[in-house]
């Protein structure tokens, strides 16, 4: 069992920078894949950054260039940096976990960008 608890969101000007950071408890943190999503008001969950199973990193084509995800194995965290913030960057944002063929999910940070 993989216990995530997200920090970092809160409310940001546009243009502006946060660092969300998730802590997972209870699995071997190096052997877990770990990614983040996000969740807009009267919108599908969608994939923002990600950890591939080789090891490299995946990125939603809206954040490239602005979002950075990594990782700490020592500290069993994962971050995403969110850097030059829109608007439409506002959502919850989801730690996500999978480890087999388990998933486990976060309870979600809101991130909020005002314009």
């Amino acid at each position: 069992q993989v216990q995530l608890v997200e920090s970092g969101g809160g409310l940001v000007q546009a243009g502006g920078s946060l660092r969300l950071s998730c802590v997972a408890s209870g699995g071997r943190f190096s052997l877990i894949r770990m990614g983040w999503y996000r969740q807009a008001p009267g919108k599908q969950r969608e994939l923002v950054a990600t950890f591939t199973s080789g090891g490299s990193t995946d990125y939603a084509d809206s954040v490239k260039g602005r979002f950075t995800i990594s990782r700490d194995n020592a500290k069993n965290t994962v971050y995403l940096q969110m850097n030059s913030l829109k608007s439409e960057d506002t959502a919850v944002y989801y730690c996500r976990a999978s480890q087999f063929t388990t998933v486990y999910w976060g309870q979600g940070t809101q991130v909020t960008v005002s314009s």
